[in-house]
């Protein structure tokens, strides 16, 4: 994506989009990461000459380089089983409590600490997120940016360095941990032989390489009083405060603290997201989605709601079945047909938003007015209005591209072309918005998530 600041606002444009397909070998599931390397290529290549370049991707996962920065092997995807049990190794050395009044990460099964928990490190020089590599392989320059560090478990929430009584008692080698860098700094100019092969020369700046850093940052706020959503294949439902919430209560109820922009805290808790209905696409043969969606706005509601946080609905594999099973294991009869199931993921998904934001603002204290739902999901008009009836909160919908947005932000700031977060946000507003506000009937609401409440306390016990 190619951005341009003039004085009617941030433009954006697209020069290149491909897919991202994961390889399983041997059993394994990895990232095709020079497959990436090579498509991002092609498009900067595309986007001709620009003043400065900036990468953001997924949070968690790594590469490995040895000591003359070799990739010892393709990143292993999160979704990999390789996880399972590393948990109890970890536990072995820090308990849960201790590790999230140190790192304020919320327990996922895929989070960095766990991965290199199960990985083989003897040969591994440096570990690189997956943003920090693709800067390596354009820069030769080599470091870790903070937002993304802040996914890995491994980060000290309160200095916002690398949690180094931590990674010893852990037996990390410290070698592994790169120096960090805030968003907005210098990265380095792109290596010769990329700069030939693409027709232009420029600077890489890190900008907040987390993508869900980068889409919070480009929330079209006006006041700090609001949540946010950033929904694509997951949903990070929270609020933006100053400084992380680490009590017990915050780690009983998942929720995590990952670092912003300008000192701020992405207080929030995964929601499993449009993943659920990616992969029913796929096992139903890639119907088109503008039929079914009107199809499930008609359709019956509360026929059925699953939790979307059921670890069965982690891993890639036939979705429909598994809701469908999930459906009967908690007493209620499975949707019929594409549209119910489209229904029923729909609202669940609307559910896990709103428990997630209700808890977050009685966990943080936070008042809020309005949730901002930015990235993909909102194009899904479906979602964003189940959302504002579930939350009983109006639901302002976009930027869709909000990753690429607050991207752009942070690096025209680091150029000295926007003055800060505040006017970075100003600048979003000038991207088409959408507003909904709440109808329906709140009790039906409530009773749903009372319903999950006790499934997921069936299925703990």
């Amino acid at each position: 994506m190619v951005g341009e600041l003039s004085p009617d606002g941030l433009g954006l444009s697209e020069a290149h989009r491909f897919p991202n397909r994961p390889v399983r070998v041997a059993g394994t599931l990895h990232w095709d990461i020079l497959g990436l390397h090579r498509e991002a290529l092609y498009g900067l290549r595309r986007a001709g000459r620009v003043h400065s370049i900036g990468i953001d991707s997924w949070a968690v996962d790594y590469g490995l380089v040895d000591s003359a920065g070799a990739l010892l092997g393709n990143p292993v995807h999160y979704r990999d089983g390789r996880t399972a049990g590393a948990a109890g190794r970890v536990a072995a050395h820090i308990s849960d409590a201790e590790l999230y009044d140190v790192c304020g990460l919320q327990f996922l099964p895929f989070n960095t600490v766990y991965q290199l928990a199960a990985d083989r490190l003897e040969h591994a020089e440096r570990m690189l997120l997956i943003p920090d590599l693709l800067a390596y392989w354009l820069t030769g320059e080599i470091g870790a940016e903070l937002t993304n560090a802040s996914t890995t478990g491994l980060l000290d929430v309160r200095t916002r360095d690398w949690a180094w009584p931590l990674i010893e008692r852990l037996g990390l080698p410290a070698r592994l941990f790169p120096p960090l860098r805030a968003p907005g700094e210098a990265v380095g100019r792109l290596r010769p032989d990329v700069a030939d092969e693409i027709g232009h020369a420029a600077g890489v700046v890190a900008v907040a390489s987390h993508d869900t850093a980068s889409a919070v940052a480009a929330v079209p706020a006006t006041g700090r009083n609001f949540a946010y959503v950033s929904c694509g294949t997951w949903s990070l439902a929270g609020v933006e405060l100053e400084a992380p919430v680490l009590t017990e209560e915050s780690r009983a109820a998942g929720f995590t603290n990952e670092a912003g922009v300008d000192g701020t805290v992405r207080y929030l808790r995964n929601v499993m997201g449009l993943w659920l209905l990616q992969e029913s696409l796929r096992a139903w043969g890639e119907p088109e989605l503008g039929p079914l969606l009107a199809a499930a706005g008609s359709a019956r509601p509360f026929a059925a709601v699953v939790d979307p946080g059921t670890p069965a609905f982690l891993p890639p594999g036939d979705m429909p079945a598994r809701i469908a099973e999930e459906c009967r294991r908690t007493g209620q009869e499975p949707p019929a047909d594409p549209p119910a199931f489209v229904r029923c993921i729909l609202e669940s998904l609307a559910l896990g938003h709103r428990s997630a934001i209700r808890q977050a603002v009685a966990l943080s204290g936070r008042e809020i007015e309005v949730i901002h739902l930015v990235g993909g999901g909102s194009r899904n008009a479906l979602l964003c209005r189940l959302t504002a009836d579930a939350c009983g909160l109006p639901v302002v919908a976009g930027p869709v591209e909000a990753t690429a947005l607050g991207n752009v932000l942070v690096q025209a700031r680091a150029a000295g072309q926007v003055s800060g977060l505040a006017e970075m946000r100003a600048l979003a507003r000038t991207q088409p918005l959408t507003r909904y506000e709440p109808a329906g009937d709140g009790a039906r609401w409530a009773e749903a998530e009372a319903f999950l409440a006790r499934a997921r306390a069936l299925r703990a016990g």
